[in-house]
């Protein structure tokens, strides 16, 4: 086989097998893959490639007889949302998270994990469909911890009945069960692991105690840090080995590469 020819790279929102990849990407059809295989031609992330079937992602580098087809890399930010703010990239009102995150990927970015208008804290932002799909997927049941303020005491009824789980006669539907912490006689920190509709506000109101003020502090693995509220960091690789192996029970590249 001679040298290969490449193309411009396809759109690749997606998860291929690699001989798909090969023959969208270059002149060499997918039966030419195994021998390219064969000759150790093909590497993936760095590594010489050995299955047609390996799993090539938009962020899986991949070279060819030494030219890189692609090479993206994934971002991973936090953010700490003011109120006021909308977890959305457009809005024709309101400020949105995008409007206030520098960054310069951000066009690539939306959001994983979103938080009420007047709700303040930490929101997750990637380039990366995948990761975000199972951070915000109700079935990864990941603990996201809040600090709220109401306007009636709290005292041991509220822990236990949050523990046992609030019943929403409207939906049919009873809590998770989720854990309170009383910090002072107005104030507490609430761990949950799931994120059902105003969750935070209802459960309060079940008790007719209205919530003051709701601030997200973390996200399995991610807090905010200090990080000042307008202000942006990237997820460091600890937080992101650590939350991939609470979202997806091994480190993230193993499941995507």
């Amino acid at each position: 086989m001679t040298k290969a020819k490449f193309r411009q790279p396809a759109t690749k929102p997606y998860t291929t097998r690699l001989d798909r990849f090969i023959s969208q990407n270059s002149d060499c059809s997918m039966a030419d893959t195994r021998l390219l295989l064969a000759q150790r031609r093909i590497r993936l992330d760095g590594v010489v490639a050995d299955s047609v079937q390996q799993a090539v992602t938009k962020f899986t580098r991949v070279e060819l007889d030494g030219v890189c087809l692609q090479s993206e890399e994934p971002v991973y930010l936090a953010f700490n949302k003011p109120a006021g703010v909308v977890s959305a990239t457009k809005d024709s009102k309101h400020p949105t998270v995008l409007d206030l995150v520098q960054h310069p990927r951000k066009d690539e970015l939306h959001i994983a994990g979103r938080l009420d208008f007047n709700t303040t804290g930490l929101v997750l932002l990637t380039n990366d469909g995948a990761w975000s799909s199972r951070i915000s997927s109700p079935r990864t049941k990941l603990p996201k911890i809040y600090e709220v303020s109401v306007s009636e005491p709290l005292n041991r009824e509220y822990v236990d009945a949050f523990q046992a789980g609030i019943y929403f006669a409207c939906e049919g539907i009873t809590t998770l069960p989720a854990r309170l912490e009383i910090l002072s006689p107005y104030r507490a920190r609430l761990s949950l692991v799931e994120g059902k509709y105003h969750q935070v506000k209802r459960m309060f109101g079940s008790f007719r105690n209205k919530v003051l003020s709701l601030h997200r502090v973390s996200v399995g693995a991610v807090s905010l840090d200090g990080l000042e509220p307008r202000a942006t960091r990237p997820v460091s690789a600890s937080e992101l080995a650590e939350m991939s192996q609470q979202v997806f029970g091994t480190r993230y590249r193993e499941v995507c590469p």
